[in-house]
């Protein structure tokens, strides 16, 4: 997917890859992920296509702890993540903003058990694409999770359909604004016809 956008061949892509991959890290699977495929997908693009920063905006209800530990040290990756704060794997605090060179290059953002679609989109639409404007990317990778669903069983906000898909719309529009093709990576979903609906 990250090579065909890359050379222009699409301007946005989905990767509807399973297992989730999000919390893996370098050297060892976590919370049903195996391989990191959002992190392998940013990598491609810095080291073999050229790129020199890359956005991955992850809206999974959990913390993808695994991409914000690979990308900890790093400033040519700014990771955002919005998920719920007292759910798996407990990582993803306001206050961790990377380390070291990457200092700065983490956004989390934690919500609360319950809360809606409005909250999620504020935070994006208001702290998240500022900053991901700021660093003007040259590729957008979105950690697609939809269990952040209402009817989802694994966590506790209420997100409808209709969230994702205005959520999807403000960072194609972003990636439009900067010139960088996006690409979407299949993340959590654990109710089958919301993760369907979501998906499309």
């Amino acid at each position: 997917m990250v090579r065909a956008l890359a050379a222009g061949d699409a301007a946005a892509g989905f990767a509807l890859l399973r297992p989730p991959g999000h919390h893996a890290e370098h050297s060892r699977s976590m919370g049903f992920c195996l391989f990191n495929n959002v992190a392998a997908a940013a990598e491609v693009a810095i080291a073999e296509l050229a790129m020199h920063r890359v956005l991955i905006v992850d809206w999974d209800v959990h913390h993808g702890n695994g991409t914000a530990e690979i990308f900890r040290f790093r400033s040519d990756v700014l990771y955002v993540s919005i998920h719920q704060a007292d759910v798996y794997p407990g990582t993803g605090p306001l206050a961790d903003l990377g380390s070291g060179p990457g200092l700065g290059y983490t956004l989390n953002l934690p919500v609360h058990a319950g809360s809606e679609g409005e909250a999620w989109r504020s935070l994006l639409e208001h702290v998240a694409l500022p900053a991901a404007m700021q660093f003007a990317p040259e590729l957008v990778l979105i950690s697609a999770g939809f269990d952040g669903h209402l009817a989802d069983p694994l966590a506790g906000c209420r997100l409808e359909a209709d969230d994702f898909a205005q959520m999807a719309c403000h960072v194609r529009d972003l990636a439009e604004r900067v010139g960088a093709p996006v690409g979407a990576v299949l993340e959590g979903g654990y109710e089958p016809a919301a993760l369907s609906e979501c998906v499309l």
